[in-house]
Parts: C-alpha cells; sequence; structure tokens
C-alpha cells in the first residue's frame, strides 16, 4: 500500500530535466480528489489495501527443475564462491542495499540503513541519473529466477547464461535483453562474480539457481 501511494505521489511530480512521461502531470491545474490518478491524488486506503491482498494472494508457479547430481554440485559452487554472503538463504537475499558507482554514502547513512560494504559495480544510471534513484540498489532475492528474465537492475540480459558470459563486459556487447536507447552495443559491466567459472561450473550453478 505505502509502496502504491509512493508511486502514484511520485508519478505526479515526474519531471526528468523537462521531460514529463506521457505528459500526465499538468501542474497548472488543481487535482479533483475523486480522481486517483489526478495531480496529487491517489486510489484510496481501501483500494490499495485491496490490491494489497490481491498481490499477497498470487501464488508462483509450481517449480518444474529437480535438485539433481548437477544442482547439488551447483550448490556447492554457490557456497564456495561467497554467493551466500549477499543471497544468503532461506531468502536468498541479504535484503540489504548496494552502493551504486560513484555513489559516496552520506555518513549517517549507515546508522540508518542496512547498507552493504560492497558496490557491486553495476550501471549506475538508474540509481544516480533518474528522479527516483537513491544511489542505492537493493540485494534482490534469486527465489523464482527459473520463471523470471532480463537480469541485471536494468534488464540487459535474457537468461542466467547470459548473465554468466564474460562476453557482455566488452563494448561490443548486444545485450539479449533491454539496452540503452539508439545504441546497438552495450557493456555490460558489474557483478562479475561467477564469470571466471569452468563452463561446467557454470552450468551446474545454473542448474542449482534454477531449482530455486
Amino acid at each position: 500500500m505505502r509502496y502504491a501511494a509512493l508511486n502514484q505521489g511520485a508519478d505526479s511530480l515526474a519531471s526528468f530535466d523537462g521531460f514529463i512521461p506521457a505528459n500526465i502531470p499538468t501542474f497548472n491545474k488543481l487535482p479533483n480528489p475523486s480522481d486517483p490518478i489526478a495531480v496529487g491524488g491517489r486510489y484510496s486506503d481501501e483500494q490499495l489495501y485491496a490490491l494489497a491482498l490481491y498481490i499477497y494472494s498470487l501464488k508462483p508457479p509450481p517449480n518444474p527443475n529437480k535438485f539433481d547430481a548437477a544442482a547439488a554440485r551447483g550448490q556447492k559452487v554457490f557456497a564456495n564462491e561467497g554467493c551466500t554472503r549477499c543471497h544468503t538463504p532461506p531468502l536468498y537475499t541479504n535484503n540489504k542495499l548496494t552502493p551504486a558507482p560513484g555513489f559516496t554514502v552520506p555518513e549517517d547513512a549507515r546508522a540508518k540503513y542496512d547498507i552493504s560494504s560492497v558496490s557491486v559495480g553495476t550501471d549506475p544510471s538508474l540509481a544516480t541519473n533518474t528522479r527516483r534513484g537513491t544511489g542505492y540498489y537493493k540485494v534482490p532475492s534469486i527465489k523464482g529466477v527459473w520463471y523470471r528474465s532480463m537480469f541485471g537492475h536494468s534488464g540487459w540480459c535474457a537468461t542466467l547464461e547470459d548473465w554468466f558470459d564474460p562476453k557482455r563486459l566488452n563494448d561490443d556487447y548486444v545485450p539479449t535483453g533491454f539496452k540503452p536507447y539508439n545504441v546497438k552495443t552495450f557493456a555490460v559491466k558489474g557483478h562479475t562474480f561467477g564469470l571466471d567459472l569452468t563452463p561446467q561450473e557454470k552450468q551446474d550453478l545454473i542448474a542449482f539457481l534454477k531449482t530455486l
């Protein structure tokens, strides 16, 4: 409920250096309180509560990937590579914030927030160059990656195989997922963990990840 209310409030002020998506904010008229998407308005608490209940009722599809010998080997790779420091079982996230490259954590922030001392080096654009950017990324849970795609904070890589391909670090790489506007190639940098594994280790690690 809080997230939805926050997003609606932020949408009413959305202006990215003069660019206003879909020209929703008008700024020159008073909001109509009865209109949930009017400038300054939002859905009622009752509507947001109903939305929250609906989201909580959703269940993931059954996982068809069985924990086999390959997955067992991959689980050992996952532990040996130190992945559990950030993607900590059973939620497979430590729920910490990780600073984006180039962002300086304020002195008093570590006392207020659970901030990791590690920056994984992913593209800082969304965290530092947008109106909603905070300077941080949240360590995501990797549960359910078997039915999700578009990996990386901006969804550059369509599959786990692409994510663990070291070629993505090259400037001539063509992202299999999303890429910045009006470019043909884009280096998907950061989060280099696992890129130096052997092909067999990567295959086993992916087998394990797909069981989560």
